[in-house]
Parts: structure tokens; sequence; C-alpha cells
């Protein structure tokens, strides 16, 4: 092939624009151009084939057109200008064209002599009539479909580019969430597992023991066999009924907000939701002993009488006119009367100092002509000889402003119910309430449940469970925390979900808070329409499943901001929460058939790549289309193959080896029904 430009593009030109508009470009194809497959690129190549790739001459370089359709016209045969017309009759004949959508422009660079193009999105002009459609060659193809930076992670091959690699960068992948969305059976789990390991993979080409963190919540307890501890990955797996190897999945009621007590329990929002968040916020305060305790009462009587005149300081009491400041002595009365009983009580002389200096500021105001005002210095005094006092009986400063219902410190679950019942008697709506505890006993008592929600014998640690779910630094080389879901209760499973998805979000707002950088992690939401189902938003009590979407929600919104990415993984896409997908910039597409799933995707596309998605209903297993902020353009991939043991355990049931009793390569297969087995692990569970 001929170095010339022109000459190049001559032996390349298969065509001639004949209409131009913003989103679309409409060709009329030569007479000699490639009727299958065209042989004036290099390699033999496939040419005209929809979706794939063809340049169009402009002003700075090539504008880069997808194929979206081709079609046949009779057309009268164009007369030419060297030859009178004799009355002959010119007859019609067929003439080609193709309909483009420009979704780029393709420059030429020079870098130390040798030529190169670069691909960037968008389009600074467009070509005028008469321009020319030409071939890209197989340079101009890699390209185009190799473009952008970083690209560190190879995904698979494209098929309409001459099998270019289609690679991308993990920052643009997680950084701003994925959706991989296709119908059973299309390899849509393939394609997650597959984005994790050669993730992994690649960062361990230049680091053995790489710094990644990824979280799976996996309902079907497939992804065990692709990355648990038997692989090379060693992924950590969380489970109700653990085994070798396996960590028991636990997430105690104490971790849960007010919000997901309220939606579990059905707390009526009149009636029984303030007595709930009540209850819950003396947990978290430590003040649900119902036993009387001395040295507890006094250090929360300090602890009142320092918030008080710490107060009365700052809002000038002491200090005011005759009426306040009488009050404000009159209030250090009953308060020394208070401390002498303790302190009799007790037969102890800590709270002597406190009686002292409080006797002396109300003598100093008993005498004749008196001024009942007091000085800064006095208030100080006293706030000193309290402070000391409250923290002689144990007490801390932050103890002072009184905590949350939704912190998480821990509690037992039968003082809650215990207290719950208490301020109902003392508001005299036990029958409000009766219902409400009844649910929490049935929680707290149910076998099923009890593992997971209930810390046991075996307390939990906030610090030593978030090493365990997000990952620790240090000699664990395991970069894999995976969640098996498939045997929790159903009444649970959004619940754990939601408290596990919003422990791990706000426990990395805080590290960046603290460190001022975030810890990068991903969360991996396969069958995500179980966990991020649209809801109604006008319906005044939020069931679990509203709540574990809104959980979902708010990650899609903020998570980027503190390293939290996401790879939504569904079969159907209408299902899932507008919210979380208007967030997803990256989309990779499996088959796809159903018709509400279609229009839910034709959505979140701009127009000109619409009929990209109509090869969706046809796309075979394997293949994808990857499109957005991952991919400088959207491409067709055939995804990397994966082992049999690097697949999620996903398998498509194989009904003729069973009935047959024999595979295809002959070998033996045989499935025995053993109920009893099944029967008796059933009921023990």
């Amino acid at each position: 092939m001929s170095s010339l430009p022109i000459e190049q593009g001559e032996q390349l030109r298969v065509g001639t624009v004949d209409f131009v508009s913003p989103n679309e470009i409409r060709a009329v194809l030569d007479i000699d151009s490639p009727d299958s497959v065209a042989l004036n690129a290099g390699t033999p190549r496939n040419f005209p084939r929809v979706n794939s790739y063809v340049l169009v001459s402009c002003d700075n370089g090539y504008l880069v057109g997808q194929i979206e359709w081709l079609a046949v016209e009779s057309s009268p045969y164009p007369k030419q200008r060297d030859i009178q017309d004799y009355g002959l009759v010119n007859l019609p004949f067929p003439q080609k064209k193709i309909s483009l959508n420009p979704v780029g422009t393709l420059k030429r660079v020079s870098k130390q002599g040798i030529d190169s193009f670069k691909f960037q999105r968008g389009s600074e002009s467009f070509p005028s009539i008469g321009s020319a459609i030409l071939l890209p060659t197989d340079l101009q193809l890699r390209s185009i479909v190799e473009s952008g930076n970083n690209r560190r992670v190879i995904i698979g091959q494209s098929p309409l580019a001459n099998n270019a690699n289609v690679a991308v960068d993990p920052d643009r992948l997680f950084g701003r969430h994925i959706a991989v969305l296709g119908n059973t059976g299309s390899g849509k789990s393939c394609s997650v597992a597959g984005l994790i390991q050669w993730s992994l993979e690649a960062a361990m080409e230049s680091e053995t023991k790489p710094n990644a963190r990824f979280i799976v919540l996996d309902p079907n307890g497939e992804y065990t066999r692709a990355l648990g501890p038997d692989t090379k990955f060693k992924g950590r797996v969380f489970k109700v009924e653990a085994g070798q190897d396996e960590n028991q999945l636990q997430v105690p009621s104490w971790f849960w907000n007010s919000a997901e007590w309220s939606s579990f329990t059905q707390a009526s929002p009149k009636a029984q939701l303030p007595l709930l968040k009540r209850a819950l916020r003396a947990m978290r305060n430590e003040d649900f002993k119902l036993e009387t305790d001395s040295s507890i009462e006094i250090k929360r009587f300090l602890g009142n009488v320092l918030v008080t005149l710490k107060h009365d300081k700052s809002s000038g009491r002491p200090f005011g006119g005759f009426g306040p400041a009488k009050g404000f002595n009159e209030t250090m009365a009953k308060w020394i009367e208070s401390f002498e009983a303790y302190r009799d009580q007790l037969g102890d002389s800590k709270l002597t100092p406190v009686i002292t200096v409080m006797c002396k500021y109300r003598e100093d105001r008993s005498a004749q002509y008196a001024t009942l005002q007091a000085t800064v210095p006095e208030i100080d005094n006293i706030i000193v000889k309290v402070t000391s006092a409250f923290q002689e009986f144990g007490g801390n400063e932050h103890d002072l402003l009184p905590k949350s219902e939704d912190i998480p410190l821990p509690f037992e679950g039968n003082n809650l119910v215990a207290y719950l019942e208490a301020l109902a008697q003392e508001n005299g709506s036990e029958q409000y309430v009766e219902y409400l505890v009844a649910r929490i006993r049935t929680m707290l008592s149910d076998t099923r449940m009890k593992p997971i929600t209930n810390d046991g014998e075996q307390k939990v640690d906030l610090a030593k469970w978030l090493e365990n779910y997000i990952g620790k630094d240090g000699d664990d080389d395991s970069c894999v925390s995976i969640i098996d879901l498939s045997l929790v209760p159903n009444e649970i499973t959004h619940l754990v979900t939601a408290v596990i998805s919003r422990i791990i979000f706000e426990s990395l707002q805080r590290y960046r808070r603290l460190n001022n950088k975030t810890l990068p992690t991903v969360l991996v939401a396969e069958e995500a329409h179980t966990f991020i189902k649209r809801y109604r938003d006008d319906s005044e009590n939020q069931d679990v499943a509203a709540v574990c979407c809104q959980v979902f929600e708010k990650i899609a919104r903020e998570g980027r901001k503190f390293g939290l990415g996401m790879v939504i993984s569904s079969q159907r896409p209408s299902e899932l929460s507008p919210t979380v997908l208007s967030q997803c910039n990256t989309f990779l597409l499996h088959r796809i058939s159903n018709d509400r799933d279609q229009e839910q995707v034709h959505k979140m596309v701009p127009d000109n790549l619409r009929g990209l998605l109509r090869e969706l209903p046809s796309l075979p297993s394997q293949h994808a289309i990857l499109m957005g902020w991952a991919s400088e353009l959207p491409v067709l991939v055939k995804m990397k193959s994966l082992t049999k043991e690097q697949q999620p355990h996903s398998d498509d049931p194989d009904f003729w080896d069973v009935w047959t009793r024999k595979d295809e390569n002959g070998n033996a297969v045989e499935r025995y029904s053993d109920w009893d087995e099944v029967v008796k692990e059933w009921q023990q569970s």
C-alpha cells in the first residue's frame, strides 16, 4: 500500500457524504466499494457491518462514525457531463447507503518521527457534503478502540475492530460506579468476577500484595469458587453456617440505627417510634441500668450540674438582675442539699470540696445588703471543683453531651426490651408498645437470626469487624471479602445488607475526615434488583426494603467522594432504583431481551447511541457493550475467558447429562436424592 497520504486516502475511500446533521451523517457508498469483505485496509475485514467504524475526512483530522444502518435504494443513474442527452431514458440502479453516528475525532500525531493517531470524544467540526468516507487502517482501528490514558486492565477484545484489546482505567471504572446488566445466562456474573480478578492480577504485576479492597454482597453463594480462600485471591468468606476457612456472618443488633430498627419492628411513627428512639438513646448513653447504683447516680448528677453551670455562665444568669441571680442562688441550695445526701449515703469525702465551695458562695450572699450577683472567678472556681469530683467518680467530659441513638455503641437486646417496657409503664402506653416488644423478643429468640444479630458469648468489636470485612494492613494478603447471604433468613436479608453497606460507607467517611485521604474500596452488589429495588416515596412507613435501597442511593450519590465505588449487577434494570442507575457512569451491557428492561437502558444513553443498543437482544454469551466514563467510546467487547475454577458457581443446569447419566465425553453423571439428609439439615437449622 502506498505511504503517500493522498494515494492512501484514495485506496481506502469507500463512499461520499450526502447528508449531515449534529447526530447523524449519511453517505452513499461507491459502486465498487466492498460488498462483504474489505481487502484494501491491510488485512481482510468484514465491511460494511453494523456498529463497525469508518472515518470521514474533516478539517482537523477524521471524524469517527459508527455505522447504525445499511440500506440499498433505487436511484437514477447520474448523467455524465461529456455525453449529450439524446432522449435516452436513465434506468434506476441500486445504490448502497449507510447512516453514521459521530462518536469522536481521530487526529494524526507524530512522536519521534513515528506517525500515530489519537482519539478523543466529541467533534469540533462536521464534514461537508461530498467529504470522503474512508476505511480505517489497523493502526487507526487500534487507536480508536485502545484509546484513553492509564489503560491498565485488559477486559477483552473488540470483534468489530479486528480484535483490538479493550482495556480500562480502574480509577474510571470503579471510581464513578459501574452497572453490569444482562439476562440470566448472558455471562453477567462471569464479567463481574472477571473485572475483580483481572484488576487484581494487573495490580499484582507491580505489587505482590495489592492494597485493594473488594466487598462482594453475594445473595446466591456464587463467588466462593471464583474468589474464595482456595484461590490465589484468598478471599474471606462470611456466611451463616461457617465451615472450614470461613467466618461466621455477624451483624449484631447494636450496629443498627434508628431507621433500621424502626423498619424492622414496623414501629408506628406517632406512638411507637418516639419511645423506640428514646430507648435506643438510653442504650447508647448507658442510661439503661434499671437497678440503683449510687456511684453511677452521683456521676450522672455531677454531669448534669456541670452542664447546667456552664450553660448558666454562658447565658449570664448568675451575673444578671435580681431575679435570675436569686434563682441561681436558690438552685445552688438544692444542689448542696443533694450533694450532702449523697455524701451521707456513701460516707465518701469526694463531694466535700464541692459542698464547701457552694456553701461559701451561699454564705457570701446571706449577709445584710450583700449583692446576689456572682463574679466570673467565683463561677469558674465552682466549675473546677465540680469537674474534679465528676472525674473522680469516673466521669469524662466527652460523656456530658448525650450520644445520638444512631451511634454504634454496644448494648444488650434484653436491656432494650426491659427499658421499652419500663417507658411504656411510665407513660401509660403499654398497649401501644406490646406488638413492638413482641417483635423484638421474637428476633432475639429466633434460632435462625440469633447467630447473626446477637453477640452471644463472643462479643463483637467494631474495629475488629471493620478489619475483617473491609480489610486490614499487615500480613493479610486477601483483597476480597465475600458476604454469603444465601442462608440469611428472608426477614432480615434486606436489613443485614443495609447495615453492612451503611457501616462500610460511614467508616470510610470517618476515615477521610481523620486522614484527609480516601481509602479506595469497591462494593459489589450481585443480583442488585433484590437490594436496590425502586420504592414508593410517599409511603409514611418505610419498610426494610425501602430503607435498604435508600442506603445504596446515598452511596451512589456520595460514595465517590469517600473512595467507595459500586459495581451493580442485575438482570432486571427496570426494577432498580432510578437514582442508583442515574449515578452509574459506566455500563457493561450483556444480552437484554425484555422490552421494559431495554426501554430503561435506552433512557440512560444519549440519543445518537441508541442504535448501538438495538444489538442487545441478539448479543451472544460473553459479549457485551461497554459504554460510559470508563470507555472513550461505546464498543462491542468479547470478554476474556475464565476457566471453570475462575467462574462463579452459576452454571446452567445440566438436565440432559443427568437424564442420560453421562456427559458429552461419556463420563458417568449421577445425582442421588437423599432427602433424609436434606430434611435433617433443614430442621436443625
